[in-house]
């Protein structure tokens, strides 16, 4: 049988060579952002990466072809092309045999990531535990797939609709390890402070990368979480925000919005009620986290 994963041959020789990769996920421009900035988004993340001296690994499934590093005209296409499915892990075999489009969740692209020997992973905000998951046990499969995958993944913590407090309890529970890069204020992906706090602070990518070399030779396998908070002056304003999620979820909870049109409900209101800045706010963690990414690969490649 072939092997069902693609992997590019620019990928393939930089990591036979020892060099930087770094994973980047396609959900963000498939289903996260509107056309055609989504396209512009995307093929700026690469330019950064490479400015820096590493490869950028974009993942996705390309007419059923789970890919690991799409080409230009392959990032194009999953970001113009209607009828682009939104794949998790699960998700994954169906696509490929269906012979799907598919943006790759956080889930989905870190396990194709962690296959091909990628190892540090950027993306924006990590699933997590929803609001009312004690009913529902509504919780996102980002978390137990990276439980089981020795990856570096920086986000800019979880989107605030979300429930932080229960969120932070079950990565501790799936021996997740969290730490703040140069901070322990957990962040809310809108704001840079979500109001909870995490026990350790990194400082530089040499320490994050030299805290993976001892998970590693501990044997834990487990995937090492960055909180990567965006600047303070860059964030949706706090007020703003807990005004507008405070009426957000009021307006689903009176709307009957259950499952998994919650989120989107969530993150429409919170675009339409702040005038489209969650979403430049949305670009603004990302360009952070696909930055610091790159330069922890760098130092865990040893060529910082």
């Amino acid at each position: 049988m072939p092997d069902p994963l693609a992997v590019s041959p620019e990928v393939r020789d930089a990591l036979a060579a020892g060099a930087p990769v770094l994973a980047l996920e396609s959900t963000i421009f498939t289903h996260g952002l509107p056309r055609p900035r989504n396209l512009d988004v995307a093929m700026e993340a690469e330019a950064r990466v490479r400015a820096l001296g590493v490869v950028p690994a974009t993942i996705g499934i390309v007419e059923g072809r789970p890919t690991v590093g799409l080409t230009v005209d392959e990032i194009a296409r999953l970001s113009t092309a209607d009828g682009v499915v939104k794949a998790s892990l699960r998700d994954v075999p169906v696509a490929a045999v269906k012979g799907r489009n598919a943006g790759t969740t956080v889930a989905a692209t870190g396990h194709l990531a962690s296959q091909a020997g990628v190892r540090v992973f950027a993306t924006g905000g990590l699933g997590g535990v929803h609001r009312g998951a004690a009913q529902t046990f509504d919780e996102s499969a980002d978390l137990p797939t990276l439980a089981g995958l020795p990856l570096v993944v920086v986000s800019a913590g979880v989107k605030s609709i979300l429930d932080i407090p229960l969120t932070l309890e079950r990565l501790e529970t799936l021996n997740l390890t969290v730490v703040g890069y140069r901070t322990t204020d957990y962040p809310g992906f809108y704001v840079a402070d979500s109001g909870h706090d995490i026990e350790y602070q990194v400082d530089s990518p040499a320490e994050i990368a030299a805290i993976v070399r001892t998970r590693d030779g501990l044997g834990i396998v487990s995937t090492l979480l960055i909180a990567n908070p965006l600047p303070s002056e860059r964030q949706l304003d706090p007020a703003l925000h807990d005004d507008v999620l405070e009426r957000a979820l009021a307006a689903a909870d009176a709307q009957g919005v259950a499952g998994h049109d919650t989120t989107p409900f969530l993150l429409d209101f919170l675009q339409r009620e702040t005038d489209g800045r969650s979403l430049d706010v949305n670009v603004e963690v990302y360009r952070g986290n696909v930055e610091l990414g790159a330069r922890i690969a760098i130092a865990l490649a040893g060529t910082a």
